[in-house]
Protein backbone atom coordinates (compact mmCIF):
# COMPACT_ATOMS: atom_id res chain seq x y z
CA UNK A 1 0.00 0.00 0.00
CA UNK A 2 1.50 3.19 -0.87
CA UNK A 3 2.11 5.90 1.52
CA UNK A 4 0.50 9.37 1.38
CA UNK A 5 3.74 11.14 0.48
CA UNK A 6 3.86 8.38 -2.24
CA UNK A 7 0.36 9.46 -4.07
CA UNK A 8 1.20 12.90 -3.92
CA UNK A 9 4.60 12.25 -5.43
CA UNK A 10 2.58 10.14 -8.35
CA UNK A 11 0.36 12.73 -8.97
CA UNK A 12 2.35 15.72 -9.15
CA UNK A 13 3.32 16.13 -12.88
CA UNK A 14 7.03 15.69 -13.73
CA UNK A 15 8.79 18.82 -15.77
CA UNK A 16 11.87 19.17 -17.59
CA UNK A 17 14.56 22.06 -17.41
CA UNK A 18 13.56 24.53 -19.76
CA UNK A 19 17.26 24.78 -20.75
CA UNK A 20 17.45 21.33 -21.01
CA UNK A 21 14.37 21.07 -23.12
CA UNK A 22 16.07 23.64 -25.58
CA UNK A 23 19.39 22.49 -26.16
CA UNK A 24 17.46 18.67 -27.28
CA UNK A 25 14.85 20.62 -29.51
CA UNK A 26 18.31 22.38 -30.86
CA UNK A 27 19.80 18.98 -31.19
CA UNK A 28 16.56 17.18 -33.24
CA UNK A 29 16.81 20.52 -35.41
CA UNK A 30 20.53 19.92 -36.45
CA UNK A 31 19.66 16.21 -36.87
CA UNK A 32 16.94 16.83 -39.44
CA UNK A 33 19.33 18.90 -40.98
CA UNK A 34 22.11 16.28 -41.68
CA UNK A 35 19.55 13.79 -42.17
CA UNK A 36 18.50 15.73 -45.20
CA UNK A 37 22.25 16.46 -46.50
CA UNK A 38 22.97 12.61 -46.12
CA UNK A 39 19.85 11.48 -48.00
CA UNK A 40 20.67 14.12 -50.73
CA UNK A 41 24.15 12.96 -50.74
CA UNK A 42 22.38 9.39 -51.26
CA UNK A 43 19.78 10.67 -54.26
CA UNK A 44 22.96 12.97 -55.99
CA UNK A 45 25.13 9.91 -55.88
CA UNK A 46 22.88 7.29 -57.25
CA UNK A 47 22.21 9.76 -60.57
CA UNK A 48 25.79 9.52 -61.70
CA UNK A 49 28.52 11.86 -62.73
CA UNK A 50 30.12 11.04 -59.51
CA UNK A 51 33.80 12.00 -58.89
CA UNK A 52 35.49 9.15 -56.26
CA UNK A 53 38.15 10.35 -54.26
CA UNK A 54 39.82 9.93 -50.37
CA UNK A 55 39.16 11.99 -47.74
CA UNK A 56 42.31 13.78 -46.59
CA UNK A 57 44.57 12.33 -43.70
CA UNK A 58 43.53 15.59 -41.71
CA UNK A 59 40.06 14.34 -41.69
CA UNK A 60 41.04 11.08 -39.69
CA UNK A 61 43.53 13.12 -37.49
CA UNK A 62 41.10 15.70 -36.85
CA UNK A 63 38.30 12.56 -35.76
CA UNK A 64 41.21 11.81 -33.64
CA UNK A 65 41.89 14.85 -31.79
CA UNK A 66 36.98 15.04 -31.95
CA UNK A 67 37.04 12.03 -29.62
CA UNK A 68 39.75 12.78 -27.02
CA UNK A 69 37.97 16.24 -26.54
CA UNK A 70 34.66 14.29 -25.73
CA UNK A 71 36.83 12.05 -23.20
CA UNK A 72 38.11 15.22 -21.38
CA UNK A 73 34.40 17.35 -21.65
CA UNK A 74 33.55 13.82 -19.89
CA UNK A 75 35.95 14.29 -17.24
CA UNK A 76 34.92 18.05 -16.81
CA UNK A 77 31.06 16.31 -15.89
CA UNK A 78 32.62 14.09 -13.60
CA UNK A 79 35.15 17.35 -11.93
CA UNK A 80 32.10 18.85 -11.60
CA UNK A 81 29.66 15.95 -9.78
CA UNK A 82 32.82 16.07 -6.88
CA UNK A 83 33.12 19.42 -6.60
CA UNK A 84 36.95 19.39 -7.92
CA UNK A 85 36.95 23.01 -9.53
CA UNK A 86 40.56 22.92 -10.88
CA UNK A 87 40.15 19.93 -12.50
CA UNK A 88 36.75 21.03 -13.72
CA UNK A 89 38.60 24.46 -15.54
CA UNK A 90 41.20 22.24 -16.96
CA UNK A 91 39.37 20.15 -18.23
CA UNK A 92 37.05 22.28 -20.01
CA UNK A 93 40.27 24.14 -21.34
CA UNK A 94 41.52 20.99 -22.59
CA UNK A 95 38.32 20.53 -24.26
CA UNK A 96 38.05 24.08 -26.13
CA UNK A 97 41.69 23.87 -26.94
CA UNK A 98 40.99 20.29 -28.88
CA UNK A 99 38.51 21.82 -30.12
CA UNK A 100 40.11 24.84 -31.73
CA UNK A 101 42.72 21.92 -33.26
CA UNK A 102 39.78 19.89 -34.89
CA UNK A 103 38.75 23.24 -36.64
CA UNK A 104 41.98 24.14 -38.14
CA UNK A 105 42.95 20.57 -38.67
CA UNK A 106 39.75 20.71 -40.91
CA UNK A 107 40.50 23.70 -42.77
CA UNK A 108 43.91 22.52 -43.59
CA UNK A 109 41.84 19.01 -44.95
CA UNK A 110 40.41 21.52 -47.01
CA UNK A 111 43.89 22.48 -48.40
CA UNK A 112 44.63 19.26 -49.01
CA UNK A 113 41.02 18.80 -50.68
CA UNK A 114 41.95 21.43 -53.18
CA UNK A 115 45.63 19.97 -53.79
CA UNK A 116 43.68 16.92 -54.95
CA UNK A 117 41.85 19.14 -57.40
CA UNK A 118 38.35 18.35 -55.38
CA UNK A 119 36.77 22.11 -55.00
CA UNK A 120 32.86 23.60 -53.44
CA UNK A 121 32.24 24.16 -56.94
CA UNK A 122 32.53 21.52 -59.34
CA UNK A 123 31.74 17.76 -59.00
CA UNK A 124 29.07 17.65 -56.15
CA UNK A 125 31.36 14.64 -55.01
CA UNK A 126 33.04 17.32 -53.60
CA UNK A 127 30.58 19.94 -53.13
CA UNK A 128 29.22 17.27 -50.30
CA UNK A 129 32.63 17.04 -48.54
CA UNK A 130 32.61 20.46 -48.19
CA UNK A 131 28.82 21.72 -47.15
CA UNK A 132 29.20 18.27 -44.48
CA UNK A 133 32.34 19.38 -42.51
CA UNK A 134 31.39 23.19 -43.03
CA UNK A 135 28.40 23.10 -41.49
CA UNK A 136 29.75 20.79 -38.67
CA UNK A 137 32.40 23.28 -38.32
CA UNK A 138 29.85 25.99 -37.75
CA UNK A 139 27.68 23.91 -35.40
CA UNK A 140 31.42 23.31 -33.73
CA UNK A 141 32.15 27.12 -33.02
CA UNK A 142 28.43 27.21 -32.01
CA UNK A 143 29.87 24.27 -29.13
CA UNK A 144 33.05 26.48 -28.47
CA UNK A 145 30.83 29.20 -27.23
CA UNK A 146 28.77 27.07 -24.60
CA UNK A 147 32.22 25.94 -23.34
CA UNK A 148 33.52 29.65 -23.03
CA UNK A 149 30.45 30.60 -20.99
CA UNK A 150 30.76 27.21 -19.16
CA UNK A 151 34.66 27.82 -18.46
CA UNK A 152 33.72 31.48 -17.22
CA UNK A 153 30.98 29.66 -14.92
CA UNK A 154 33.52 27.44 -13.63
CA UNK A 155 35.76 30.49 -12.59
CA UNK A 156 32.88 32.15 -10.42
CA UNK A 157 32.02 28.50 -9.16
CA UNK A 158 28.48 28.57 -10.32
CA UNK A 159 28.95 25.27 -11.85
CA UNK A 160 29.45 22.39 -8.72
CA UNK A 161 27.82 19.22 -7.63
CA UNK A 162 24.61 21.10 -6.64
CA UNK A 163 24.56 23.62 -9.86
CA UNK A 164 25.11 20.83 -12.86
CA UNK A 165 22.58 21.87 -15.68
CA UNK A 166 24.78 24.08 -17.29
CA UNK A 167 27.50 21.48 -16.99
CA UNK A 168 25.12 18.99 -18.21
CA UNK A 169 24.06 21.06 -20.79
CA UNK A 170 27.56 21.87 -22.33
CA UNK A 171 28.57 18.23 -22.26
CA UNK A 172 25.81 16.90 -23.64
CA UNK A 173 26.22 19.59 -26.92
CA UNK A 174 29.75 18.24 -27.07
CA UNK A 175 29.09 15.15 -26.99
CA UNK A 176 26.43 15.24 -29.68
CA UNK A 177 28.74 17.36 -32.16
CA UNK A 178 31.26 14.48 -31.74
CA UNK A 179 29.15 11.96 -32.23
CA UNK A 180 27.67 13.27 -35.30
CA UNK A 181 31.14 14.31 -36.85
CA UNK A 182 32.34 10.28 -36.44
CA UNK A 183 28.82 9.34 -38.15
CA UNK A 184 29.91 12.33 -41.51
CA UNK A 185 33.15 10.57 -41.26
CA UNK A 186 31.65 7.11 -41.63
CA UNK A 187 29.25 8.13 -44.12
CA UNK A 188 31.96 9.83 -45.83
CA UNK A 189 34.42 6.66 -45.96
CA UNK A 190 31.57 4.40 -46.91
CA UNK A 191 29.90 6.58 -49.29
CA UNK A 192 32.02 7.94 -51.26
Amino acid sequence: MKTEQELLEAQTPRSVNPKIFTMWLFIVSIVMLFAAFTSAYLVRKAEGNWVEFNLPDLFYYSTGVLIASSISMHAALIAAKKDQFNALRLSISITFVLGLLFLVMQYYGWSQLVEMNVYFVGNPSGSFVYVFSGLHGLHLISGLVVLLVALVAAFRLKINAKALTQIKICSTYWHFLDALWVYLFLFLLINN
